[in-house]
């Protein structure tokens, strides 16, 4: 069982990409010095958006989550697992996670990437406001 979704954002002059424990895409347009998750401004969806079937399959605590992010030819795919207690509602967020906390806007827990983990050469792009494109596997087994 299987199910893909694709977001398109972009990068902004104030990505840091160093926060510790998560990384952050959102369809705000802006992004202040303390937003040191995010790494994708002007997404075309947040978590609420997300097709019916995704949700479904995501939303279990065996289901698994690939997430590639793709920017001037630069590729990292994150591994993450899905959650049961996930709601996927939130209108304008997606929140990945390397802890277990799940809210509206979480899209992914235990990932092995975060924000200051991703390769310095996708920073850079992001950082002089290039496009990113987000594809997001769900599965689960079975």
């Amino acid at each position: 069982m299987e199910a893909t979704e694709i977001i398109h954002c972009r990068g902004h002059p104030l990505v840091s990409a160093s926060h510790p424990t998560t990384f952050e895409v959102t369809m705000e347009e802006t992004l202040s010095e303390n937003g040191h998750c995010i790494i994708g401004v002007g997404a075309n969806k947040g978590a609420g958006g997300l097709l019916e079937k995704f949700k479904e399959i995501l939303c279990h605590d065996d289901a698994l989550l690939a997430t590639t992010l793709s920017c001037e030819g630069v590729r990292v795919t994150v591994h993450s697992k899905g959650s049961a207690a996930m709601t996927l509602n939130h209108p304008t967020d997606f929140v990945w996670r390397r802890s277990t906390f799940v809210c509206g806007r979480t899209i992914g827990i235990r990932s092995d990437h975060v924000a200051a983990t991703l390769p310095p050469e996708l920073v850079d792009h992001l950082k002089t406001g290039c496009p990113m494109v987000v594809t997001m596997t769900a599965s689960r087994p079975g």
